[in-house]
Parts: C-alpha cells; sequence; structure tokens
C-alpha cells in the first residue's frame, strides 16, 4: 500500500546558495536525497508555484511544495538480521545499532542493512519513510535508533526532532586528556572539495555540541556529550575543531597513538577499527500518550574494552 505525502515549507535565508536537493533532503530527513531529487524531476515539489530541476541553487525565503506518493519498500528484500530491540512499543521502536551495520541501503548496499532487518522484523513498516527511520547513525556509530511504526507516530516523531525535542546523548571517546566540560558553537557546512565531509564554516548552518568529562584516561577522554542541534557529523567535526579528536575517525581523527602508553595500550589504541562514538541514551515523548520515554544502550564490547585498557596505569 502506497502513501500520500503532502509537505510545505519556507527555505531558510541561511540555506542561499545550497541545492534544492540537499536542501530539502536536510530540511525533510526523513526522506532520502535520491528520493527529494526523484520526485523533483516528476514535478511533485514546485518552488514559488514552479517545477524545477534538482540542481536549483536556492535563494532564501521560497515556499516549497511537495505533494507525492510513497511507494512502499516493496523493492528491498527483508532479511533476517538480528536486532537488539530496547523498546518495542506499538507506536515505536528503539534499537541499539551495531557498529559496522549500514542503516539504509544505498548504492553498493542493496542489503544487509538496517533497513533489511526491519522489513523482516515489521512487515508493516513498508509504507512508512525510510521504513520507519526517524533519525540516523553513521555506520561505524552505534547507540539508540528510533523507529516509528505508524504514519502517525513517524508525522509526530519527525517533528519533534525537528523542533529539538528527542533529546541525544553520546558517549565519546577523544584524543587528549580533558581538563573540564565545555560547549562547542561552530556553523557546520559541506568541505567545498569533499563532499562527503563537513567543515565548520562561516556560511554553515548553526551546530551546538555540549560536553562533560565522564572519565579521565591514559591519553584520553571519555565524554558525556548532548546535542543541541544534529548536523551530519556534528560530534565527529566539531571534537576534531577543538583538537580532541575522536579515537579511530577516519575522516577526522588522528593516525597513531600518543606518547606515554604502554604496548598493550598503544596496540589497542591502533587497531581500534572505527570512531569510538556511541549513542547511548534516548529520550523522547510518547507520539500517542505524551508520557517521557528513555531508551538507554550499554557501551558496545570494543568500547569498553578499550576504556578498561587505557583506564589501567600500564606505562612501566
Amino acid at each position: 500500500m502506497n502513501t500520500r505525502v503532502n509537505k510545505q515549507d519556507q527555505i531558510d535565508p541561511a540555506r542561499a546558495g545550497q541545492r534544492l536537493d540537499a536542501a530539502l533532503a536536510e530540511l525533510w530527513p526523513e526522506f532520502s536525497r535520491s528520493r527529494i531529487a526523484g520526485w523533483i524531476r516528476d514535478g511533485r515539489v514546485q518552488v514559488d508555484g514552479a517545477v524545477v530541476k534538482p540542481k536549483l541553487r536556492l535563494a532564501g525565503g521560497e515556499q516549497v511544495l511537495l505533494d507525492a506518493e510513497l511507494v512502499a519498500h516493496a523493492e528491498l528484500e527483508p532479511q533476517a538480521i538480528a536486532l537488539d530491540v530496547l523498546i518495542d512499543d506499538p507506536a515505536f521502536l528503539v534499537i541499539n545499532k551495531p557498529p559496522g551495520l549500514v542503516v539504509h541501503p544505498g548504492s553498493g548496499n542493496r542489503d544487509g542493512t538496517l533497513v533489511n532487518a526491519l522489513l523482516h522484523f515489521d512487515p508493516n513498516l513498508a509504507p512508512l519513510p525510510r521504513a520507519g527511520l526517524v533519525h540516523r547513525l553513521d555506520k561505524d556509530t552505534s547507540g539508540c535508533l528510533l523507529i516509528a511504526r505508524t504514519t502517525a507516530s513517524h508525522r509526530a516523531l519527525v517533528a519533534a526532532l525537528k523542533h529539538r525535542d528527542i533529546k541525544r546523548r553520546y558517549r565519546a571517546l577523544v584524543w587528549g586528556e580533558i581538563i573540564a566540560g565545555g560547549k562547542v558553537d561552530e556553523p557546520l557546512g559541506r568541505h567545498p572539495v569533499d563532499r562527503r565531509r563537513q567543515v565548520v564554516r562561516h556560511d554553515g548552518r548553526r551546530a551546538v555540541t555540549h560536553y562533560r568529562v565522564a572519565q579521565r584516561l591514559k591519553g584520553a577522554t571519555l565524554l558525556d556529550v548532548e546535542l543541541e542541534t544534529g548536523r551530519t557529523h556534528q560530534i565527529r567535526v566539531h571534537m576534531a575543531h577543538i583538537r580532541y579528536p575522536i579515537i579511530g575517525d577516519p575522516a577526522y581523527g588522528r593516525r597513531g597513538a600518543p606518547a606515554g602508553l604502554s604496548e598493550a595500550q598503544r596496540a589497542a589504541w591502533q587497531r581500534f577499527p572505527r570512531q569510538a562514538l556511541h549513542a547511548c541514551e534516548l529520550s523522547f515523548a510518547h507520539p500517542e500518550t505524551g508520557e517521557r520515554v528513555c531508551a538507554r544502550a550499554p557501551l558496545p564490547e570494543d568500547m569498553q574494552r578499550l576504556i578498561d585498557l587505557l583506564a589501567g596505569d600500564e606505562s612501566h
């Protein structure tokens, strides 16, 4: 069964110069950029009443109207991939995503993704945008992920995310021994050359990250991190910007390991295969009852092992 999608929004002046398809993918995170571009090409998106092309450069302030039909994920194969379900509610799911699991199918990832697993777990997710996914995590980031199970709950939870009513807390293991917590308030935008990366840039979108020290370690610090905004790669870019990059981050981190570690600590640090970032807590209002829901995901084993090793004094 297909679902009718109607949306109307005004383009923020801060998006001036951005491509229409890219801007709408950020404005409507429940839909993929490729799906939005297809709708634009099919004339399902109007800008100030006119049919346009996906590559249209925005001036800011435009009125955008979407009237489209959302086709169920019939082309995607449900797959029996194990899920760590933290909350199983008729209106939503919260799962603990393992590191290494791609969230949504894309080029080169037609199967073996979280969406394939969700379609097997609950076939009724098929008509929903992104099979109900409300937000995303990078492939190598682990932790709490929220999935809507009905059209009404999807609409409510996406609106809550947009209005910053869904609170997300992370654990990040970073280079360097931080003395005290703080805040990073720096705008983020796409790298001018490498479009897969984000950078701090004055004309970017506002991004605010709060952090505090959870545990001091040998050459590293475990941080509690809370997002005030939810930009792509926000924690990873902000921590690298203040020169405390996340351990193992392939895009924004450092190579090697700091001085003063034991041989075992250094080897474990260098072998860590991904960014040491975990979405440990998610809280939001239940989309039907309004009661506050809080989900917590324990640290994955690989992060906990590295933390335990760096907590020990093995320098001698």
